[in-house]
């Protein structure tokens, strides 16, 4: 990667479970494990805009549509999210077209919590789902493998650049990516614990 490309140009640091979205020739970049970034953008309103986002739950159905899972759920609320933003911004949801980064299986035995140790394979299978569901084109992709990645997204002619990381790197972000799934089927419990349940004889309108 040319690191002449970037000089004096804007970058917009991406943080797990963030978005962002610019018009222009503004850089977008995130750092990405287990974790998946969907780069959007609409070519004809120079629209662009990426996510970080995991499915985190404790459980993941192998077999079932991911629109109608707890963990899926979490994913489509992201990818409408950074949608809802880019159509802010101007651009078309019939224009949007997609390139997909992340999703890799980056952990050793002892990171290994519950079904942490498929979330990688999980995100990678629920991004290709959603933009086939809603029929944005994937046009590049670059998912799953065993290495972490640094992405660059060039908001001015939507090129990704991919970094790929290894050794002491990558563990850092392993770590990183079992901390946040973690603390998201937490926050996960927390909510089911808190929802009230139809009782019989209770009104309803």
């Amino acid at each position: 990667m040319n690191r002449q490309l970037f000089v004096g140009r804007k970058i917009l640091r991406i943080p797990p479970c963030g978005y962002q979205v610019a018009r222009g020739r503004i850089i977008m970049s995130t750092l990405l494990g287990s974790c998946v970034a969907a780069c959007l953008y609409d070519p004809e309103n120079g629209v662009a805009g990426m996510n970080h986002f995991m499915l985190s739950n404790r459980r993941y159905a192998r077999e079932m549509p991911f629109s109608i899972t707890e963990a899926g759920r979490y994913g489509i609320h992201a990818m409408e999210l950074l949608i809802n933003a880019l159509m802010r911004h101007g651009a078309r949801r019939a224009n949007l077209r997609a390139k997909a980064f992340g999703g890799a299986s980056i952990f050793t035995n002892r990171d290994v919590v519950g079904n942490f140790s498929c979330v990688g394979s999980v995100n990678c299978r629920f991004i290709r789902e959603f933009l086939d569901n809603e029929g944005i084109p994937l046009v590049a992709s670059d998912l799953g493998g065993e290495r972490g990645r640094v992405i660059y997204f060039d908001g001015g002619d939507y090129s990704v650049y991919v970094r790929r990381m290894s050794g002491r790197r990558n563990i850092v972000v392993a770590e990183r990516d079992r901390s946040l799934w973690q603390q998201s089927v937490e926050e996960h419990d927390r909510e089911a614990a808190g929802i009230d349940l139809w009782l019989p004889g209770q009104p309803r309108y």
